[in-house]
């Protein structure tokens, strides 16, 4: 950090003061060899032979961080006077291909929108099938620019749009923006659900009085539903400095992979049979980890809808001193099951709140998939 201090003087003072960047001066393709080094393929390996999704969410956020770093390169510094950090995951989609871990996998992606300090950079994912390669996925990650010492935002190069299929990228990134403010304002948080959720919960909650008694305390649970409370995993990581950036705070990839990893084992529990991922939705960084913390996260299933299973990860930190914990991320994964699912059904009214929420995130999915044998993607 002594040594990042040096930077200051390479920042700009306004965003005018930094070059144009097109989008193909941050185009990267990265090949992943899981093909020809069985020793790599290792680290990948699930016990069904697929590949390990939690590690395709640190690659991805590794190369969406590499990607902006691509952006706005100085050449004549030595090294990037930027501290770039992921803000949000704003969307992975999957596509209904099978991730085998013994053909090679290849990423590409590119910074397509920016801010005064942030960058929204596409990343596509494909694996070799005979002799190309077939799409995997879709991410959309948000990066934050900061200063050389991760105190304060920095200024991030423009962008320069060269074609109509690059205005069109740029202009999809100005909807994305809109529609997280969009989304954030409404949030159950700040505002009362709407008309049709809230028949929604009230029929639900009639549907599971006692018709035997004439009570609102009295609940019982439909055929083939489950009470959201009974839908709990929790687990616990100490955070070990193997895992830190550059900067000493815990990678982001590690925790996305620990909390997708508690929400894949919470719908395979839930659901009675191995379950994939289909889409992974507004994954927002709201604190850093510091190193040394105790890592909580809370995974349970808040929304469920035939094959569907939409999981709700919560972390918090605590640190070892003054033991208060602090929300850092809420995930949310939607995964689908080999079979139909029970439905779950809310008790209290956070639980609610928790049901309409997994609900919106559900409906925010691009394309519902249909599930397909070779669709094998996890943990």
């Amino acid at each position: 950090m002594e040594e990042r201090k040096l930077l200051h003087g390479f920042l700009a003072e306004s965003q005018k003061g930094l070059p144009p960047r097109r989008m193909k001066d941050s185009y990267i393709e990265v090949l992943l060899p899981l093909g020809s080094q069985p020793e790599l393929r290792e680290k990948y390996l699930t016990v069904q032979n697929t590949v390990r999704f939690g590690r395709i969410l640190e690659d991805l956020d590794s190369l969406g961080v590499l990607i902006c770093y691509m952006h706005t390169k100085i050449h004549s510094a030595k090294m990037s006077p930027l501290s770039i950090v992921t803000a949000l995951v704003d969307k992975i989609d999957m596509c209904k291909k099978s991730l085998s871990p013994e053909q090679d996998i290849k990423f590409s992606g590119h910074v397509c929108w920016v801010g005064k300090t942030s960058m929204e950079v596409k990343i596509q994912m494909f694996q070799l099938h005979g002799n190309e390669f077939c799409p995997v996925l879709d991410a959309t990650f948000v990066m934050v620019a900061r200063d050389s010492e991760n105190k304060g935002p920095a200024f991030v190069n423009p962008l320069v749009l060269e074609s109509p299929e690059e205005e069109e990228l740029f202009r999809q990134g100005e909807l994305n923006k809109g529609r997280r403010v969009a989304f954030s304002s409404t949030s159950l948080l700040k505002m009362a659900p709407n008309a049709e959720e809230r028949t929604t919960i009230h029929e639900m909650f009639l549907s599971t009085l006692d018709p035997k008694t004439i009570s609102f305390q009295s609940r019982v649970l439909p055929p083939n539903s489950v009470w959201m409370e009974n839908s709990k995993l929790k687990s616990l990581e100490i955070c070990h400095p193997q895992e830190r950036n550059i900067f000493n705070r815990i990678f982001g990839g590690f925790l996305m992979r620990k909390a997708y990893e508690l929400g894949w084992a919470t719908a395979c529990n839930f659901g009675g049979s191995r379950p994939f991922v289909v889409a992974v939705d507004d994954i927002m960084f709201q604190k850093p980890v510091e190193v040394g913390s105790l890592l909580f996260l809370s995974s349970q299933v808040c929304f469920t809808q035939e094959n569907y299973i939409q999981v709700r990860v919560h972390s918090e930190v605590a640190s070892l001193q003054d033991k208060e914990h602090m929300t850092t991320n809420v995930f949310h994964f939607t995964f689908m099951s080999e079979k139909e699912v029970p439905l779950v059904f809310p008790r209290t009214y956070g639980e609610s709140m928790l049901y309409l929420d997994g609900q919106r995130h559900f409906n925010s999915m691009s394309v519902p998939v249909t599930l397909n044998k070779e669709y094998l993607v996890e943990p």
